[in-house]
């Protein structure tokens, strides 16, 4: 019970600070130009994602919403398959809840994704712009493959 106490009070705090990078993101960057903060490399802009990752599939938010419950209820379903135990499961595991509940209280309530990282190489290559829950599901993801590499199958 300690467990879930505590992965639930860590995924509330990561969904919050998500919730505050978008409110400022929203707040400061909405009516204004990109604001560089490594010149030619990165920049803090505002962007409203109504698909998903790199914008695909826009306007498909009750799906794209529908689609995060269920893969949310699956992970929670199979949490010791896919999580596994340990600190690094643990921390995979809070930051995957977050990044996904993150981006679903966005799509919900406001019917887009706020996005405000924004890299880029001079003029010659442009990632798509992300969020902090993006960040949250990547980190997770290249967690549970690192510890992939450790598991052995009998």
């Amino acid at each position: 019970m300690r467990r879930f106490l505590v992965l639930f009070a860590v995924v509330v705090h990561l969904v919050l600070a998500d919730a505050v990078a978008k409110e400022l993101a929203a707040g400061y960057l909405k009516s204004s130009a990109p604001l560089s903060v490594i010149p030619g490399f990165f920049n803090l802009a505002y962007v409203e994602n109504r698909g998903c990752a790199w914008g695909m599939f826009q306007g498909q938010v009750w799906p794209l919403a529908a689609f995060a419950v269920l893969a949310l209820a699956f992970l929670v379903w199979k949490r010791k398959t896919v999580f596994g135990e340990g600190r690094v499961a643990a921390v995979s595991e809070a930051l995957l809840y977050a990044g996904i509940v993150g981006n679903l209280v966005d799509r919900m309530f406001r019917g887009f994704v706020i996005d405000f990282f924004d890299f880029h190489w001079a003029d010659a290559y442009h990632f798509p712009c992300f969020n902090l829950a993006d960040t949250f599901i990547t980190v997770a993801a290249g967690l549970l493959i690192l510890c992939s590499f450790g598991k052995r199958t009998s």
